[in-house]
């Protein structure tokens, strides 16, 4: 066997020559691991050596370093690939390479028996796109389902399904052993349903009964602001503006008296003489203004004294929903409160006022 070893043939003239003096020192350093037992530092510098600079020989004894550290399936593959190059040389080169070849029949057919065969298969209901990687090597779907040859001992086969974790299987696998392995996929994680308290409350869609029909029909309760304190406020402001414009008008018929008082003679009495048309002018803005300034003022304080009699009338909002719930539970008509009030502005040529109605 060491004899057919050191058989060397013509490099490829595709090797460069630096390969082909690494290929050479791998491939004596492996040889040496391989004969001393040291399998599996051997075997991967024999592989080396023979990816650097892919001669027969060094195929040959890659193929035997397989075989003796008990890698049946690799064993086999490599002694096929011989087998493949080995039909591809001249006839000269057969010749030389023709007890290689024997050999390699022979380790063949003794190896093929002993190959484990193994079957990876994933669950019917594995997601699409799931992952399945057998010793770090992925298997497409092809790959599973089907025996497969692999080397004896320990191996590592993982699953993971799009967004899930990853699930680890490991096993141990004898010569000729034929196993069937059913994969496990873990899913993805869902949220968890939510619970009782964290769902809003449900209304009850029972039917009210004749007894609670009268509840039913019961007014909601007031809320906010009620009406009447809205209309209260809003009559102050109108009396808050009367008075401002009473006010501003005033001042301005003043100051045209002052302007006619200056211009003219006997003002007060009505038969007032003007030396000038702007005096007159003057005395007629000053009564105009001050007929204006009396009614703002008077409608003023009209207003001021409606608001005052809405805000200090209007019930409580606990005696309005008792009364309201009262007659809605009666079935009665609802009735004047006490204390309603009614109001209406008047307004006139020489004056206006406010009109007050109240039902104690």
């Amino acid at each position: 066997m060491s004899g057919l070893l050191s058989i060397a043939i013509a490099a490829p003239a595709s090797a460069q020559p630096d390969a082909v003096a690494v290929a050479e020192s791998l491939f004596n350093r492996g040889l040496a691991d391989m004969l001393a037992g040291k399998f599996q530092t051997g075997c991967p510098a024999l592989t080396e050596s023979y990816r650097l600079d892919p001669r027969p020989g060094r195929l040959f004894t890659l193929a035997e370093c397989e075989a003796k550290w008990g890698r049946t399936a690799t064993a086999v593959s490599r002694y096929n690939d011989f087998l493949a190059l080995y039909s591809r040389m001249s006839e000269s080169e057969q010749v030389k390479q023709y007890d290689r070849y024997k050999i390699v029949l022979e380790q063949r057919d003794a190896l093929v028996p002993l190959v484990p065969q193994l079957t990876l298969s994933l669950p019917a209901d594995a997601p699409a796109g799931t992952q399945v990687q057998r010793d770090g090597i992925t298997l497409e779907g092809p790959s599973l389902g089907i025996a497969l040859p692999v080397n004896p001992g320990e191996h590592v086969v993982t699953t993971r399904a799009p967004g899930g974790p990853t699930h680890e299987v490991r096993f141990t696998i004898e010569k000729s052993e034929q196993k069937t392995i059913e994969l496990e996929v873990k899913l993805p994680e869902t949220p968890p349903p939510a619970t009782p308290t964290d769902q809003p409350p449900q209304q009850s869609a029972s039917p009210p009964s004749q007894r609670d029909e009268g509840a039913s029909r019961t007014p909601p309760a007031p809320s906010g602001t009620s009406g009447r304190r809205v209309l209260a406020y809003v009559t102050g402001g109108l009396a808050l503006g009367g008075l401002i414009a009473g006010g501003v008008t005033g001042w301005l018929a003043l100051d045209e008296s002052r302007r006619a008082d200056e211009d003219c003679d006997d003002v007060g009495s009505g038969r007032a003489v003007c030396k000038t048309a702007e005096g007159k002018a003057a005395g007629q803005r000053a009564k105009d203004l001050g007929l204006v300034s009396t009614i703002g003022f008077g409608a003023g304080a009209a207003l001021a004294g409606t608001a005052l009699v809405l805000f200090l009338t209007e019930p409580s909002s606990s005696s309005s929903q008792a009364s309201a719930t009262t007659g809605a539970h009666a079935g009665a008509a609802p009735r004047p409160q006490a204390g309603a009030v009614s109001w209406s502005l008047l307004a006139g040529p020489t004056g206006g006022g406010v009109v007050v109605r109240s039902q104690w």
